[in-house]
């Protein structure tokens, strides 16, 4: 899709406390550490991208879109001033758009259904059918829609939703309108190279699918997201993907059950590269056997109805792939851009570093902005991500 130039920092974790993180900037820091300058990011037209001849193809992740009424009433007062009718949630997304846009495949994580009538909140929410496009119009190609609110709107609003993302001209996987789209491998073919597809939840919020239709959604099952893979891989795909709907929420480190699934599922040969989400904060990247886990990418859009900081950040998360001499796909970039929730005067999703570029010095937002962005990039290292490569932009 379309790049553009962006200036990264590379974070340095120094051994001093654990609470204390060394940031400097752009390619002479990463010179100074390594000996060696950082090689520009590729860029292509057609086909994957070249890296010293080997092909390239960046995916790209992001954390949980949740409507709540402020949420909607937001896109609602925007569609109003914008002569539209309905809801308008494009400007909410605009900041982060180049970042999304930027990737070859780029996924969302469409936390609860949308459907017809009015939208509903807390416990059984529903957003409106405008959310689709506006998420199609920021970038996204597709949505993983298992998660702990899959069901909030029983059959029929999985039904209205899978159909609200057709419309909108996004792909999913997740959720099902039957058993046949449930067993059929979800594959993209992404200028040239095919990527696969895989969602799961960890429960469904204590609701449970109708009798006999276990295959509405996706619910995590070691066993049976092993044969999923091994079937996707059969059918072809080179990179496989899963998108897990896992953890504690409102807790930054990975759980027991969350450190259990990860390790058995990042051990499969035919998964590659697990994104992580629900539980509303940012958790750790880990590296593990050459292969990478994001165990929490925290809220692209959640506006919770006791907003703090930590439900406020979030990261979106962007993988480059290199395909190797043995034709194999490997993780060598891994970059985090921290985003954030801002309420006041109106909500939008930021790409924080775009917004500090452009922000005047005596801006009191950027003491906001820039604590926003040490606190996500704690968290992120807490299993040694920097170390292993991860690069953040700030």
């Amino acid at each position: 899709m379309r790049l553009s130039p962006i200036r990264y920092l590379l974070i340095a974790a120094m051994v001093v406390s654990p609470a204390v993180v060394w940031v400097a900037g752009g390619d002479s820091i990463k010179a100074r550490l390594t000996g060696t300058p950082s090689p520009a990011p590729a860029v292509s037209t057609s086909g994957a991208g070249q890296a010293g001849g080997a092909p390239q193809i960046s995916i790209l992740g992001s954390g949980d879109i949740l409507v709540h009424p402020p949420t909607w009433q937001q896109a609602h007062t925007d569609a109003v001033e914008n002569s539209r009718s309905g809801y308008d949630f494009d400007p909410i997304f605009e900041s982060i758009r180049p970042v999304v846009s930027s990737a070859d495949l780029a996924i969302c994580q469409l936390e609860a259904p949308m459907g017809p009538g009015p939208p509903a909140d807390f416990p059984h929410f529903r957003a409106p059918t405008d959310l689709g496009p506006a998420i199609k119009k920021a970038g996204y190609d597709t949505c993983s829609t298992a998660s702990n609110h899959a069901l909030d709107q029983g059959e029929q609003g999985v039904y209205d939703s899978l159909d609200a993302l057709d419309a909108a001209g996004l792909r999913h996987t997740g959720t099902a309108r039957n058993q046949t789209e449930q067993a059929t491998p979800v594959i993209y073919q992404v200028k040239g190279v095919k990527i696969g597809h895989l969602s799961y939840a960890m429960h469904f919020n204590g609701n449970k699918p109708p009798p006999g239709k276990a295959w509405i959604a996706n619910r995590i099952d070691v066993a049976a997201i092993k044969k999923a893979a091994a079937a996707t891989r059969k059918a072809g795909a080179q990179i496989i993907v899963l998108s897990a709907h896992w953890g504690t929420e409102r807790v930054h480190t990975p759980d027991a059950e969350q450190q259990f699934w990860a390790k058995q599922l990042i051990a499969d040969p035919n998964i590659d590269l697990i994104i992580g989400h629900h539980a509303h904060v940012v958790q750790p990247f880990q590296k593990i056997n050459g292969k990478w886990i994001a165990y929490g990418v925290g809220n692209t859009l959640a506006r919770h109805d006791f907003p703090v900081d930590a439900n406020r950040e979030g990261v979106i998360a962007k993988f480059t792939f290199t395909q190797q001499p043995d034709k194999r796909w490997v993780v060598t970039r891994v970059e985090a851009i921290p985003i954030w929730l801002s309420l006041k005067p109106t909500i939008r999703v930021l790409d924080i570093a775009a917004v500090l570029h452009r922000l005047p010095t005596a801006d009191r937002r950027r003491d906001i902005y820039l604590g926003a962005q040490r606190r996500i990039v704690g968290y992120l290292d807490q299993r040694g991500a920097i170390r292993a490569g991860l690069i953040v932009k700030l």
